[in-house]
């Protein structure tokens, strides 16, 4: 006898989801994955790719085949949830849907640059990419096949830890782990067995809106694999992460971004956006320079300088292939209170020779004011990055984000961007208090 072993999983974005669909674009270099709705969908095989990386080969081979079996386990596309909470499974022109989902026609763009080893951005390094809105909820199906023989409690056991999977902390969806992308919370798993000559099975649909009867206890736990990082910051003055934009006001703005909220059934008021990219980058340009200082390697004596791909992860050139990095942040969302929250500041460029202003090159700078204390939460697979040494350079980075001596964000330069604060590292009993 065969049984099917069928989940229905309900997921909150945490922070901005990039699930590129690899289409060209000429708005921007990475637009994500739509449905033939124009909405933001999850395809099924980037769900299994993630998943089955958790297994060890053999058991992934088992359940989600390979070149010469076929697989147990199905998975399905992740389909946008509407204000009641239900997936669109027809197809709505844009007059048909609803004031929620119009909200998805037009999605949040995040820029960035790349950054060289000596902190400064590469040319031809800038990038536009197409996200989806954190606090977006996708709901996707699970099935396994199931035989009732003597290994029928193994694979059931193993199909319930392929839910629990889903709420380990470590868990991410997408591209851009590593850049702040792809967190997520379950918010619901239901489940049902079935034996497939049920008259049960034979009028169950494949509607994703369709009510299972039993309700997965949800256990969220924590990666042993990985060292968590807490970062408790606060900034001392002003910062400013910039957007790429102008406004009314300045030539200089920064980056905010709105969250979906599905209790008031729309986008919320912008948030101030600390995006995890451009932590990573301030982050992994000092880690390089505490690498090389503890090797005792330095540029002036002939030699090049080590970038920590072991934590950072390489780019592909002509001696080596790329690999990712194995380090997870995500972005910080802060509250923008009032107009109070921003100070423009008041720019002009200066004659080398003269040392006078420069006629038209004024220009202004929107910093925000905010002093509203935040934590940054940075995990590193202990388990990939066997130098003692590389984890040393890292600490002493992010010791100096505590203390104000690396700055972040953009116009650290002119005094912007300087936090302190306090540095936790899990496993230790208590917060290492680092004094400005």
């Amino acid at each position: 006898m065969i049984n099917k072993f069928i989940a229905h999983i309900t997921f909150e974005a945490k922070t901005a989801l990039k699930v590129g669909s690899k289409n060209a674009d000429f708005l921007q270099d990475s637009p994500i994955q739509k449905d033939w709705n124009g909405l933001p969908m999850i395809l099924g095989t980037s769900l299994a790719g993630v998943l089955r990386k958790e297994f060890d080969e053999k058991i992934a081979d088992e359940f989600f085949g390979t070149g010469d079996r076929g697989s147990k386990t199905i998975i399905s596309n992740a389909l946008l949830l509407n204000e009641k909470k239900e997936v669109t499974e027809t197809l709505l022109v844009d007059s048909q849907k609803s004031e929620f989902l119009q909200n998805f026609i037009v999605l949040p763009i995040r820029e960035h640059n790349a950054i060289n080893d000596k902190g400064v951005t590469k040319s031809t390094g800038k990038y536009d990419e197409e996200v989806v809105f954190k606090g977006t909820q996708f709901k996707f199906l699970i099935e396994m096949l199931n035989e009732k023989t003597e290994e029928y409690e193994e694979d059931k056991n193993k199909f319930f830890e392929l839910l629990n999977l889903l709420s380990k902390n470590s868990f991410r969806i997408g591209a851009g782990s590593s850049k702040g992308f792809g967190q997520i919370k379950v918010i619901e798993i239901t489940y049902d067995e079935f034996d497939l000559n049920s008259d049960k099975y034979i009028k169950l649909t494949s509607s994703l809106n369709t009510t299972l009867s039993k309700t997965y206890e949800i256990k969220e736990f924590d990666d042993k694999k990985y060292i968590k990082y807490e970062l408790k910051l606060t900034p001392d003055d002003f910062f400013m992460f910039g957007s790429g934009f102008m406004d009314d006001e300045a030539n200089m703005t920064p980056v905010y971004e709105k969250i979906i909220d599905y209790k008031k059934q729309d986008l919320s008021e912008e948030k101030i956006l600390i995006p995890a990219s451009s932590v990573k980058g301030a982050i992994s340009h000092r880690t390089t320079y505490y690498y090389n200082l503890l090797n005792n390697k330095f540029i002036n004596k002939g030699g090049n300088a080590d970038i920590v791909e072991s934590i950072f992860g390489a780019k592909k050139d002509n001696e080596k292939d790329s690999f990712k990095g194995n380090i997870l942040i995500s972005d910080v969302y802060l509250e923008k209170t009032s107009s109070k929250d921003t100070k423009v500041f008041d720019h002009v460029s200066i004659d080398r020779f003269t040392g006078g202003a420069i006629d038209s090159a004024l220009f202004q700078e929107k910093t925000i004011a905010s002093k509203e204390t935040f934590i940054l939460e940075i995990l590193i697979n202990e388990n990939k990055v066997k130098e003692k040494v590389a984890l040393e350079a890292f600490k002493k980075a992010l010791e100096d984000i505590t203390t104000g001596m690396l700055s972040l964000g953009g116009a650290t330069t002119k005094g912007h961007g300087i936090f302190t604060g306090e540095l936790k590292i899990i496993g230790d009993n208590k917060w290492k208090q680092k004094n400005s």
